[in-house]
């Protein structure tokens, strides 16, 4: 997986990785160079005496060493532009697969985790790509390029590369087999992290309410000491990594110049030659441990490569058409033949059998308990979820054959729970039509029963509004939700107990203002409140996912058990105590 999404997404700048392979091979010819030079100042320079040579050959050093800072320098600049860019198209690419989720898929991953997903393993991915770009290049050529310039430098001590290596590869391959594991563990409980504490922030107000702050500091702590001890051990492994190689480091320069010093003196070997292969060593063992700490990441950016690339591999249940129908009538219809919708593994349908039509011009309300499936019906209309069964029609066009850009473009959709982005009331309200002016602006609020609350703020349209909307009260955010869908001025309607956290006052006041403004579009409304849909053209009631009763509200309460049921929970005043 690692190695797909690498190749995937490192592909439009392989001009760019080619400049570092050809940086990094210049500056690292230049680092196995010097050794040399310096072999040749003490051998002919120290030893006879010879300043002029040293002063030459040392000259022609610092050169070198000017040609390597500067191949090293331009190399991490371009190995870090091509991390950054490959960490914005995984990001990228997340997110828009992402965006074509149905709730479905949503759900399944969960929100937790796709954001983990999108920054923390894509972060993992990209810091193993800056790093390779740094040493994984100079690696494989120091290390070949030393071992051959120490042999020419002198075979009788070759051996004890042949030694060195092995071990510090053994000693490093057995440390991070066992990180493999733990690293996939520990993105996993960064996942269940993210998890308790969104959750913790999203309902804070319900665990102040219950005083329930020390069982959530007790569920938190669970989680983060969880993720703490995987941390802990794979930290406890990583630890033991440079204390092995600083001793085989040592271990190995001991022994040149203890066997070299021997060699020395029998006159088979110059100092000069001693010292260029012990450097020779300790850059070839230093090719070995660039390999082992890029070795050391690959393990979990490996695991995050998985997760990610599970998410760009996973389809979405709603597929758009092969061949997508772009032209549709405009008269706002939408009609449900004999719709099911069915969880796969599940073994009852949500929605079973569901058949009428919403007409241009005139309300359909639904009711229902519960779990009834009012939410899901309405989330089929604009394909957030898909029918397994039957057909839903909009102007008479199979939702599933119409582009979507096209379908959702006509609709106007205020759901259950309300959401205001991060921006002003304006920004807020031109979602859906940004080229919107301030009169239409103002003309929705007024319709929204908004408007009021809107010149009072600061700013009036201008007025900041915080993520969510959290700085406005529920019913306010269920206004400014509703307005921002009558600026779209689409032709159906679709609100999803819409009004719940208006008073009554309120409710009949914008149902008033709406019918006139809604004449040519089709209205689905979900609705708890009997009160709310009682001047409805058409109320559907759905009872355990089927339509048990359909018609007007005096129809339902002759001929709807189920309706009349819920008519008598809200109307039937209390009996006095």
């Amino acid at each position: 997986m690692l190695s797909r999404l690498l190749r995937g997404h490192l592909r439009p700048y392989r001009r760019e990785l080619a400049g570092v392979v050809l940086l990094q091979l210049v500056g690292t010819m230049g680092s196995l160079y010097l050794p040399s030079l310096n072999a040749d100042i003490i051998d002919q320079g120290v030893a006879t005496g010879d300043t002029g040579y040293i002063l030459r050959v040392g000259g022609w050093m610092l050169a070198v060493t000017l040609l390597q800072i500067i191949c090293s320098t331009g190399a991490v600049y371009l190995g870090a532009r091509v991390a950054m860019s490959f960490g914005r198209d995984v990001r990228a690419a997340i997110f828009h697969r992402a965006g074509r989720f149905s709730a479905r898929e949503v759900s399944g991953f969960g929100a937790a985790s796709l954001i983990t997903r999108n920054t923390n393993d894509v972060q993992q991915v990209q810091m193993l790509v800056v790093v390779a770009c740094t040493m994984l290049v100079t690696a494989p050529i120091m290390s070949v390029g030393g071992i051959v310039l120490a042999i020419r430098e002198d075979p009788g001590l070759s051996w004890l590369m042949l030694v060195a290596v092995p071990v510090l590869l053994v000693a490093m391959g057995l440390i991070i087999v066992r990180m493999v594991p733990r690293f996939r563990t520990m993105q996993d409980r960064i996942d269940t992290v993210n998890r308790v504490l969104r959750e913790q922030l999203s309902g804070i107000r319900v665990v102040r309410a219950f005083v329930r702050e020390p069982v959530e500091t007790r569920r938190f702590a669970e989680a983060n000491t969880a993720l703490t001890d995987t941390a802990l051990r794979v930290g406890r492994l990583q630890a033991l990594l440079f204390p092995i190689v600083m001793l085989v480091l040592n271990a190995s320069s001991v022994a040149v110049v203890w066997f070299g010093a021997r060699r020395v003196a029998d006159g088979q070997l110059q100092v000069g030659a001693m010292v260029a292969f012990l450097s020779y060593l300790m850059l070839i063992l230093t090719s070995v441990m660039m390999v082992t700490f890029i070795a050391t990441m690959i393990p979990r950016a490996s695991v995050c490569a998985e997760r990610i690339v599970e998410v760009l591999d996973t389809e979405s249940s709603v597929l758009p058409p092969a061949d997508p129908v772009r032209e549709v009538g405009t008269h706002g219809e939408v009609e449900f033949r004999d719709v099911e919708l069915r969880y796969p593994g599940a073994a009852d349908p949500v929605l079973r059998g569901v058949s009428f039509r919403a007409e241009r011009g005139k309300t359909t309300a639904i009711v229902g308990s519960t779990g009834a499936g009012k939410t899901t019906l309405v989330s089929l209309v604009p394909r957030l979820l898909d029918v397994t069964g039957g057909i839903l029609l909009v102007n008479g066009v199979d939702v599933r054959r119409l582009d979507p850009a096209v379908l959702r473009g006509r609709i106007g959709l205020v759901p259950q729970r309300p959401y205001l982005f991060t921006g002003t009331v304006a920004s807020n309200l031109r979602y859906g039509k940004p080229d919107a002016t301030e009169e239409e602006l103002w003309e929705a609020l007024e319709i929204a029963q908004a408007r009021e609350f809107v010149e009072a703020m600061p700013g009036g349209l201008d007025a900041p509004i915080t993520q969510g909307g959290t700085n406005v009260s529920g019913g306010q955010r269920q206004r400014l939700s509703i307005a921002r869908a009558l600026v779209r001025k689409p032709e159906i309607y679709l609100f999803d107990d819409s009004f719940s956290a208006l008073d009554l006052a309120t409710d009949a006041a914008l149902r008033a203002a709406l019918r006139p403004h809604t004449a040519d579009a089709a209205v689905l409304v979900v609705a708890q409140r009997v009160s709310t849909v009682v001047d409805a053209e058409q109320i559907v009631v759905l009872e355990n996912g089927s339509v048990v009763g359909r018609g007007t509200h005096d129809e339902l309460l002759e001929s709807c058990p189920t309706y009349l049921e819920i008519v008598q929970s809200q109307l039937t005043p209390e009996p006095a105590a």
